[in-house]
């Protein structure tokens, strides 16, 4: 996205929000340019899969762009073609499957799980380690973006601005997050071993209207519902923010692979969210429970050095959200679950 594209003050539909968050900036260009050669994305069929194939398709319409899932989810495989992005279906669990990808110079590390690891741990710790140890050993010669999370990172104080890329990756107790830091490990080994160049992305919320933390605040305030104020302070991001910031990574790979955060610059009090949720819709918040003094949140200073500030700003991400859900308009369905504290996910 460029900051040269005037904001929109509302999205019509569907369509209009991912043509907005697939306009590509100069900055991706020129990024992807110092990173040649085809693009593939590993789990392109999850939330932010599509939009970031097509953000990179249209940064640069000759070069391939490679999108490989299971492709389970009705229409997704043609939604793809339409924008020109290649599909191949995969099994990322056969390690066959793998070695009969293209050995495309650039992967973009998508796959994992998170929801229902709760009573199939064993699923989980098989996506988010086993996976990424075959896929580092089969793509030893491309540049690796690794799809991470801030929930490698104990809880920190919410005071403190959050946990930076120097933090260890201790989390709390809980199959997923452990097992992303089993994911990052086994990225950084092979990186190290065979010399592979890459970027393990710490991600916290990346939002567009139809989910993410502010999607469920704001519909829950919509509902009349009560928010539980356990876990009171997250970090978000526009997904067309985070997903040039991601693609532009291909061009800041390390060897060793190594952790950058990419989330918004503030800790977001969703005590106050919530309120301004309120005034836009008219209606008063309801709370149960209380803030703790700790949380899953990470410092971007690292990255906004880098590739500069997200080009969509808090309170227009309010807005629009607002927006979306006043008008009745289409959710994905998909809680992010933010208020979970006890690793059960």
């Amino acid at each position: 996205m460029n900051a040269a594209h005037a904001l929109p003050e509302t999205f019509r539909d569907e369509a209009g929000v991912e043509d907005f968050m697939t306009q590509p900036s100069g900055p991706l260009r020129a990024d992807l340019a110092k990173a040649p050669g085809d693009i593939l994305v590993l789990g392109v069929g999850g939330k932010m899969g599509p939009t970031l194939a097509r953000l990179a398709k249209r940064a640069d319409p000759n070069r391939r762009v490679i999108g490989v899932a299971r492709f389970s989810e009705a229409g997704l495989r043609e939604k793809l073609r339409a924008w020109d992005i290649e599909c191949i279906e995969a099994d990322l669990l056969d390690r066959a499957s793998i070695d009969k990808l293209p050995k495309s110079p650039n992967v973009i590390f998508m796959a994992g799980r998170k929801f229902g690891s709760s009573g199939a741990e064993h699923l989980t710790w098989a996506m988010n380690a086993h996976v990424p140890a075959m896929v580092a050993e089969v793509f030893a010669k491309s540049r690796i973006v690794a799809f991470s999370t801030g929930c490698v990172y104990p809880y920190v104080d919410v005071t403190k601005g959050g946990a930076t890329e120097e933090t260890p990756a201790v989390p709390p107790p809980g199959a997923y997050a452990n097992s992303c830091v089993a994911r990052e490990a086994m990225f950084e080994h092979f990186s190290r071993k065979l010399d592979t160049p890459g970027r393990i992305i710490r991600l916290n919320y990346a939002i567009d209207m139809r989910y993410g933390v502010m999607h469920d605040v704001a519909s829950k305030v919509f509902a009349g519902r009560a928010i539980d104020l356990a876990a009171g302070h997250v970090n978000v991001i526009w997904q067309g923010d985070a997903n040039s910031m991601i693609l532009r990574m291909l061009a800041h790979s390390t060897v060793p692979a190594s952790p950058i955060n990419i989330s918004g610059p503030e800790t977001i009090s969703v005590r106050w969210l919530a309120g301004e949720f309120g005034k836009l819709f008219g209606k008063a918040p309801q709370f149960m429970g209380k803030e703790a003094a700790d949380g899953w949140l990470v410092n971007t200073s690292k990255a906004r050095k880098l590739l500069g500030e997200p080009s969509v700003p808090l309170e227009r991400m309010i807005r629009w959200t607002a927006d979306w859900i006043s008008r009745n308009q289409r959710s994905l369905g998909k809680e992010t679950h933010y208020d979970t504290r006890d690793g059960s996910f």
